[in-house]
């Protein structure tokens, strides 16, 4: 029997248009590993640039898209962070040269929101694409594997956002503006399209994150176009009837979840405004961020199986307050009726600018949502899960054990990041855990009190069409899934807040 050939023997990796890592003043830190600092930069700033103009998307399955894409933005940094860091010299938040910031704000500072998004998902993307591609395409396909396993990895993912840029530009057409356009390409050429490190002038402190040299601010409402009131209200019935009736618990966590949707485009403040904070950080907020997301689409999905959508229930911000003070104001400047100024609301809402987040408001955000509003629900979930598994509504009971386990670990973000965001926020931490103890015993307190207040007044009459309302979204929900222990299922928790 002949000797076996070998296959890698007879198929010789040829040099000829290969990509070297190294030069004769080459010491042990291969070439790659600045160029890999500079794409880590990019990527963070196209997670920045998403949050800086993700709250105006606003149809919600768009949405959830712009929340996966800043996981994925996120997910993205952490495999070059970690490439980087495999080299020997290689330092994950090495300075990079300011002209890459200068691009990063060139992209930002687009004349409209339309615009922004053509920088972010086509302009800068389709730059990183042809880069990584030319890398990957002459690098030695042995040699550094890894960088080339890892660049197909982050191709994947840029795909799908350019895949959701491309439908969402079908259905929403826009006339990009050339002079914007122009700016960004003449942008990344000066920076040679992201094909090999750009050196620091001497003395040159470095890039600074994306937007933080700027006068840019976020939308102070995160955009709709869905109404963002329900056809009546029905929340206090709820309230009130959360303790005694499974059938009331069920409509409020359908309801309660889908308006978790607010909280991910709040934390695109966060991540923007938050620049200050070390990477662990933004990459544990884009995590939680895209969890609650998830949590909204949750929510609706289940309302949608119900037979229930926007416009029966609306779509409110957790800041519903201060829309309708705007509201009124135009209302009245206008001499329109409130009503008028609800069905037009973009109109007065969506032109408004945010003020950044300081310091200390940062901490209260996380200590507030992991602390007093995560930890203060857990009771009321578990109680919901082991009533709707009985009730045999297991889709239901799926819905709250997911988000059990997901809150669970934002619970732990909020003790690990509290005592690090105390530090650098300027505020004391010592008694963090008191301190939410008592908060949620004082939310509880105000819960109870207006229930009762509630219960005393709120009429149940056949023909009031705030009960009506609450009566029909029941039926509805009744019809599609009763519950097996609608009648016999006890007394449970009141709502914490």
């Amino acid at each position: 029997m002949g000797a076996m050939s070998s296959s890698v023997a007879e198929a010789p990796v040829s040099a000829a248009s290969r990509r070297l890592q190294i030069t004769p003043e080459s010491k042990q830190k291969p070439l790659i590993v600045d160029l890999l600092n500079d794409w880590q930069y990019l990527e963070k700033a196209t997670h920045r640039l998403i949050c800086a103009w993700g709250r105006e998307v606003a149809p919600w399955f768009d949405k959830s898209a712009i929340h996966r894409h800043v996981w994925d933005q996120a997910e993205c940094v952490r495999r070059l962070r970690e490439r980087v860091a495999q080299f020997p010299g290689g330092k994950p938040d090495a300075p990079v040269s300011g002209r890459l910031e200068k691009l990063a704000n060139t992209v930002l500072l687009a004349p409209t929101f339309q615009d922004g998004l053509d920088g972010i998902y086509e302009i800068l993307l389709k730059a990183l694409l042809t880069a990584y591609g030319e890398y990957s395409s002459h690098a030695h396909p042995v040699h550094d594997a890894p960088t080339v396993a890892l660049l197909h990895e982050i191709n994947q993912i840029k795909s799908q956002e350019f895949l959701w840029y491309r439908d969402f530009r079908r259905r929403f057409p826009h006339a990009g503006h050339a002079g914007y356009r122009a700016t960004v390409e003449r942008a990344i050429a000066d920076c040679g399209g992201f094909h090999a490190a750009l050196p620091l002038a001497p003395g040159e402190p470095g890039a600074r994150p994306a937007g933080a040299g700027t006068d840019f601010k976020l939308a102070r409402f995160s955009a709709r176009n869905v109404p963002i009131r329900p056809r009546h209200e029905y929340m206090d019935y709820v309230r009130v009837d959360f303790p005694t009736s499974i059938e009331a618990r069920r409509l409020f966590w359908g309801v309660g979840y889908m308006m978790e949707k607010n909280l991910p485009d709040d934390q695109l403040c966060w991540i923007y405004d938050g620049h200050y904070l070390p990477w662990e950080w933004h990459h544990d907020i884009s995590r939680h961020l895209w969890d609650e997301s998830r949590h909204g689409d949750s929510g609706y999905s289940r309302l949608r199986d119900f037979g229930i959508d926007f416009d029966d229930v609306g779509f409110p911000g957790y800041d519903q307050a201060e829309r309708i003070k705007v509201l009124e104001a135009a209302a009245k400047q206008e001499g329109i009726t409130l009503d008028e100024a609800f069905r037009n609301y973009p109109k007065y809402l969506d032109p408004l600018r945010a003020e950044h987040i300081t310091r200390a408001q940062m901490y209260e955000h996380v200590f507030m949502i992991g602390m007093v509003a995560e930890t203060g629900h857990f009771i009321v979930k578990q109680e919901a899960y082991g009533d709707f598994k009985e009730g045999q509504d297991l889709e239901s009971a799926e819905m709250m054990l997911f988000d059990i386990i997901d809150e669970t670990a934002h619970v732990q973000y909020a003790h690990k990041w509290l005592p690090l965001l105390g530090e650098v926020c300027g505020v004391d931490n010592s008694t963090y855990r008191e301190r939410g103890a008592t908060i949620r015993a004082e939310y509880q307190k105000k819960n109870d009190d207006l229930s009762a207040e509630l219960a005393k007044k709120l009429p149940r009459i056949p023909g009031n069409p705030q009960f009506d309302f609450y009566q029909d979204l029941l039926a509805r929900i009744r019809r599609v899934k009763p519950l097996a222990n609608a009648v016999t299922c006890g007394p449970r928790s009141p709502k914490p807040m």
